[in-house]
């Protein structure tokens, strides 16, 4: 059964279509990719799926029911949770601090007993802060716990992101761009650390990503979008061979094509 479906999606933005009747599903627990040129539509996507933007037509099954019209936060406690392109994170506060705010659906003690830090606030604190040290140790940033984000390095704030989605115990994650401004150290950590939530904690997975080696390296299935029409989907091979596919990202066939299929070794 598809965790996620899109149904005949439209959006417009005054006399712009950025989505044209888009449907695709999604598989429970698989990692799969939207790419696609600049302007075609991927972000506006995620904006739909998570309720920054509310669609002009068409419905988002999530687990068979449509959450077309929630907004951002009750999508959120429903188990969708996201990182953005830019960070949006507190710079002045500690990864600890950054991670646990990502616990807040799952606190219900109220203000006084909150301030009291007694009985039901007192076990909720308990058990957010074992979850977040838990995704801590997971992302392997133990020497950063308690550091200001700000100080730390791009590809750690990243995974700062990352974990704060994580808190959230999500059902399905959404990664707006995972791996961009990483050098290549990063992405290999980033890319490990996505195939090892799959692995270890079957959370669905949708990636917007332009770095087309990471995608073809990790995702199950791939849709293609070019002027918000899906012009191809498959696995990555399949998109990877896909002459639409070659066509949409502009440039000669064959380096275009070895770009979306990454470097390949010299012949002996």
């Amino acid at each position: 059964m598809a965790q996620i479906e899109v149904k005949n999606l439209w959006k417009h933005f005054g006399g712009i279509e950025a989505i044209r009747d888009l449907s695709f599903h999604v598989e429970a627990g698989e990692i799969f990719a939207i790419i696609g040129p600049n302007g075609a539509g991927k972000s506006t996507i995620f904006n739909c799926l998570n309720g920054i933007y509310q669609p002009d037509r068409g419905a988002i099954l999530f687990g068979g029911e449509n959450i077309v019209g929630l907004k951002p936060h009750q999508i959120a406690r429903k188990g969708i949770a996201r990182t953005f392109q830019n960070i949006a994170l507190f710079r002045n506060m500690s990864v600890l601090d950054n991670l646990l705010l990502g616990r807040n659906p799952f606190l219900h003690a109220g203000v006084l007993r909150g301030g009291l830090f007694l009985g039901k606030a007192l076990r909720e604190e308990l058990e957010s802060r074992h979850n977040v040290e838990a995704i801590i140790d997971f992302l392997e940033m133990e020497r950063f716990r308690k550091k200001p984000v700000g100080s730390l390095p791009f590809g750690i704030q990243k995974r700062v992101e990352l974990g704060r989605a994580l808190a959230l115990k999500p059902k399905v994650l959404l990664l707006d761009e995972p791996v961009a401004g990483m050098n290549e150290e990063e992405t290999e950590d980033m890319a490990r650390f996505i195939i090892d939530i799959k692995e270890e904690f079957r959370i669905t997975t949708l990636i917007v990503e332009h770095d087309m080696g990471v995608v073809m390296d990790i995702s199950d299935r791939v849709t293609v979008i070019n002027f918000g029409v899906k012009i191809a989907e498959g696995t990555p091979e399949e998109v990877a061979s896909n002459p639409s596919v070659i066509q949409a990202y502009l440039g000669d066939p064959e380096e275009t094509s070895s770009r979306l299929t990454g470097p390949q070794a010299p012949a002996p």
